[in-house]
């Protein structure tokens, strides 16, 4: 008995060299559709200012360190690091709303307490000119970022947001306070 030899030369194995360079021919072309694809994907993203401050229609980063514009729908919000607000809070010109639903906490000087949800149920209680400052925060950032593009919805075009919200303030160093809100 002789035993079968693997990797041999036989007609076989010639057949099947069209058949991988075929299969290699058909990766090509995939990993060649994929790179197309993702670079399309970062051109847009670029374009509509998600990769940089600076892209997108008018967006741009702030000179102030510690500030970042936000492009959205109808505007566009500034997004600052704890650093800065602790600086802002300093000469404190603005409204600041705390819209973290369940009350959690709050920072210091906070003026409002109106969960994110409700800001246009309860825009009375905001300042009645539509250019005032107002910077909102909550624990994280997500619902302050729904609460900037409410307030831009109701028409306010001088909108801030604490960006990492209580979290970041609290690793920063910084402390809670609690009230008696509801």
């Amino acid at each position: 008995m002789t035993a079968k030899r693997h990797g041999s030369t036989t007609t076989g194995n010639r057949k099947s060299q069209p058949a991988a360079l075929n299969r290699n021919r058909l990766y090509l072309a995939i990993a060649g559709g994929v790179v197309a694809v993702l670079a399309v994907m970062a051109i847009g993203f670029v374009a509509l200012g998600g990769a940089s401050p600076n892209a997108g229609s008018g967006g741009g980063s702030s000179t102030v360190t510690g500030e970042a514009i936000h492009q959205a729908t109808g505007g566009s919000w500034t997004n600052v690091t704890p650093d800065r607000l602790a600086q802002m809070l300093q000469n404190k010109d603005f409204t600041f709303v705390n819209v973290k639903t369940p009350y959690i906490g709050e920072i210091d000087r906070t003026d409002l307490y109106i969960p994110y949800g409700q800001l246009t149920a309860r825009a009375s209680e905001l300042p009645p000119v539509k250019s005032s400052k107002i910077l909102v925060y909550c624990r994280s950032g997500a619902e302050s970022a729904i609460a900037s593009q409410t307030l831009l919805d109701l028409g306010y075009t001088n909108v801030w947001n604490l960006d990492g919200g209580m979290t970041a303030w609290q690793s920063s160093g910084r402390t809670l306070i609690q009230m008696n809100r509801t």
